[in-house]
C-alpha cells in the first residue's frame, strides 16, 4: 500500500504504511486474523485452478504477506507467475526479498501505482486477482470504476479475492452487488460479525482487452476518506 496518494489525488494520507504492517507480527490482531483467512482462500483458489502455469496479480500488494505466505508450502507454488504492484518502495523491497528467500523467482514485484493498468501488461488475463486493502481506501465512485475495470485483468473463470472493513456504513453488501453486475459471482464471504469482509468471486464473463493508459482508482487512505452512505443507484 502506498505511503502517500499518487500525484493528482484529492488528499495526501498520513498513515505510515510501513508501520501499519507491524500488526501482522501479532497473531491476535485484526490484520493477522484477516491475513489467515485471505491466505486460506488463496490456497483454495490455487487448488481449484486448472493444471499448468498460473498468472496472479496483486494490487496494492504491500509486503506481499497474503500471496507469498499462501505460496510458501503450497504444492502449486512453482506453477505461479505473479506480479505484485506496490507504491511504497520500502514495502516493495521487503516483498521482493521475501519472494527470493522463499525460492519463488517468478514472483515479480513492481514499485509503482497499482491503479495504473499499464503495470499489468503482459500478465493478463490472470487466473487469480487480489485486491486486498484497496476498497477501504478509495471512494465509492472509484470502487465502481475499479470493478468495471476488473474484466481487463481477469481470465474467464478467474478468482477475485478482495477485502473491505465493515465500519459503518458497511459497504460490503453494496460491493458484492457491483461485482455481481460485472459478472463476478460470489463464491464465499467471511462472517458478517467480523470487523472486516473478505470476498471471493468467480468471474463468469469474458476477458476484455487491457487499456494500458487507464487509471482504476485514486488511493486516498482510510484515515482521510470521508464516510459516505451506501449508494442508492445500481443496486
Amino acid at each position: 500500500m502506498p505511503s502517500q496518494a499518487p500525484v493528482g489525488a484529492r488528499s495526501v494520507t498520513i498513515v505510515d504504511w510501513r508501520a501499519w504492517h507491524d500488526d501482522y507480527q501479532h497473531p491476535d490482531s485484526l490484520l493477522s486474523r484477516r491475513l489467515r483467512i485471505v491466505q486460506h482462500q488463496i490456497r483454495q483458489a490455487l487448488d481449484d485452478c486448472p493444471p499448468g502455469r498460473l498468472r496472479v496479480i496483486s494490487l496494492c500488494a504491500g509486503q506481499g504477506h497474503d500471496l507469498l505466505g499462501a505460496l510458501a508450502h503450497h504444492p502449486r507454488r512453482h506453477d505461479v507467475t505473479a506480479r505484485l504492484v506496490e507504491l511504497d518502495a520500502h514495502n516493495a523491497a521487503i516483498a521482493r526479498r521475501t519472494a527470493l528467500a522463499a525460492g519463488l523467482p517468478r514472483i515479480e514485484v513492481v514499485t509503482g501505482d497499482a491503479a495504473l493498468t499499464r503495470h499489468y501488461h503482459g500478465m493478463v488475463p490472470a487466473h487469480l486477482v487480489l485486491a486486498c486493502g484497496v476498497f477501504g481506501n478509495i471512494t465509492n465512485s472509484d470502487i465502481e470504476h475499479t470493478v468495471a475495470g476488473f474484466p481487463q485483468l481477469c481470465a474467464s473463470g478467474a478468482t477475485l479475492i478482495w477485502t473491505r472493513h465493515r465500519h459503518r456504513p458497511d459497504q460490503v453488501p453494496w460491493i458484492c452487488r457491483q461485482l455481481q453486475q460485472a459478472d463476478f459471482h460470489l463464491r464465499w464471504m467471511s462472517d458478517p460479525q467480523e470487523e472486516f469482509g473478505v470476498g471471493v468471486h468467480r468471474f463468469t464473463g469474458h476477458h476484455q482487452p487491457l487499456n494500458p493508459t487507464a487509471r482504476l482508482f485514486t488511493f486516498i487512505g482510510y484515515d482521510l476518506l470521508t464516510p459516505t452512505p451506501t449508494p442508492t443507484t445500481n443496486q
